[in-house]
């Protein structure tokens, strides 16, 4: 028998359905007329995520509350607006359905916003024995795993075994990767020594690999020479042109022959679009994104629309699709979200979507970003301020911007965060023999 989900009846309006509160599906929901529409928000998680702040949960800069703002708190005053907790499994287009873990849910306009995830390439074994960074969860596990580590290398007197523990390894040379070594090797320099003074933190090694001759793909060569550099600076070993072959018995094995020994691999090194069954291979093109038009409708279909991540819209500009992050994914909410109302109000016609390319930004460290704007370049301190402000701005909520700005001013001034703790019910156990305190702080 199949299971209808509980939504109020539509009456008189057109119901719009948007699976994934991103970027793109929350521009959406809050900017549908309630007028003409009843917008109902499908996801799995009920809080919409900050993603370009992952890295500051993982690294103890930011508490993941902060990043996080529940979705039922966004729509408190939009009536015609309906979230439902649940996994989206099987569209069908010809009866205007979508399939859920909680039952089936009519629509008339269907929209797909439902990102990325992290691209493995295909290896299960990486995907199972590595730890990435694409959601709140998933940064606080790294969290936990950055501090559970140190404090079994504080611990053990296993050389050996302690430099596993101290051990950091990066995969993916991008602008999460960059950011989250920098943010490590600032860990090792300012907070490290006073938090763990048995040890010398110096031992802690930090490795960043891309398989690309160069970090920060998305940015011009320069800026990529200026990241390196800086990170080079900050002692983060940079391996360029290599990828991971394997990672068996705490071993990460490179391509170029190269074997780091390591209980810690964090794997950034890509993106692929979240699918959905429902819809024909063909209409899927490279990197599992829906090929859709200059109005974002997936091929074929006059009311199945597909926006940010998970869209590929191919121009002369942008042959390959536009760039996987947010502000592509916002601005294609835009225009749709403006198509769809004026269509309503005066039954308009569709607006081709047009990006408009404000910049890249990406952070490397204390004062230090990188900024690549349409008219100017620039690097530093100016850049750094500019990163601040921009990610400052975009996170919801005033009271998430206040804490962030706090957390940011506190650490500023004294060098130091105050969110480092453990959140997991697990305790070092040693291997081998006893920890021996002394042999710990007299021959570290």
């Amino acid at each position: 028998m199949t299971t209808i989900c509980n939504i109020p009846s539509t009456k008189d309006k057109k119901r719009v359905v948007i699976i994934g509160g991103g970027f793109a599906g929350l521009k959406l929901a809050t900017l549908l007329d309630s007028r003409y529409y009843q917008t109902v928000l499908l996801d799995k998680r009920n809080y919409h995520q900050f993603q370009p702040l992952f890295y500051q949960v993982a690294t103890s800069g930011l508490e993941p509350s902060t990043i996080s703002f529940p979705f039922r708190k966004i729509f408190q005053q939009k009536k015609e607006l309906h979230f439902r907790l649940c996994s989206a499994e099987t569209i069908n287009t010809e009866l205007n359905y979508v399939e859920t873990s909680i039952g089936r849910i009519r629509y008339d306009y269907l929209v797909i916003a439902t990102g990325c995830d992290t691209n493995f390439f295909g290896n299960q074994a990486l995907k199972e024995a590595t730890l990435p960074l694409k959601s709140t969860t998933e940064a606080m596990t790294m969290r936990n795993q950055i501090i559970y580590t140190l404090e079994c290398a504080t611990s053990t007197d296993n050389k050996e075994e302690r430099q596993k523990l101290l051990n950091f390894v990066i995969v993916g040379g991008g602008a999460t990767g960059v950011e989250l070594a920098g943010a490590l090797a600032e860990m090792r320099k300012f907070i490290l020594p006073k938090d763990y003074p048995d040890f010398k933190v110096q031992r802690m090694q930090i490795y960043l690999i891309d398989g690309a001759n160069r970090l920060l793909g998305a940015f011009s060569e320069k800026t990529s020479k200026i990241a390196y550099d800086y990170l080079s600076k900050m002692h983060v070993n940079i391996t360029l042109g290599a990828t991971v072959n394997s990672y068996e018995n705490e071993i990460v094995t490179l391509s170029n022959g190269e074997q780091v020994p390591t209980k810690n691999l964090f794997w950034v090194a890509g993106v692929k679009a979240n699918s959905l069954d429902g819809f024909d291979k063909q209409l899927y093109g490279r990197g599992n994104r829906l090929i859709v038009n200059e109005f974002n409708q997936i091929n074929g279909f006059k009311n199945v629309f597909a926006v940010g991540d998970t869209a590929l819209m191919t121009t002369p500009e942008w042959p390959n699709g536009h760039p996987q992050v947010a502000q592509p994914a916002i601005q294609q909410a835009e225009n749709l979200v403006n198509n769809l109302n004026r269509m309503a109000k005066e039954n308009g016609a569709f607006k081709p979507f047009k990006y408009n390319d404000k910049g890249s930004l990406a952070t490397i460290g204390r004062n230090t970003a990188v900024a690549e704007l349409p008219l100017a370049k620039f690097y530093g301190f100016w850049a750094w301020l500019l990163w601040l402000f921009v990610h400052l701005r975009s996170i919801v909520g005033v009271k998430n911007r206040l804490f962030t700005f706090f957390n940011w001013l506190w650490s500023y001034l004294t060098y130091d965060q105050s969110l480092r703790l453990l959140l997991k019910d697990e305790i070092p156990v040693s291997e081998g023999k006893p920890c021996e305190t002394d042999s710990i702080t007299q021959n570290p």
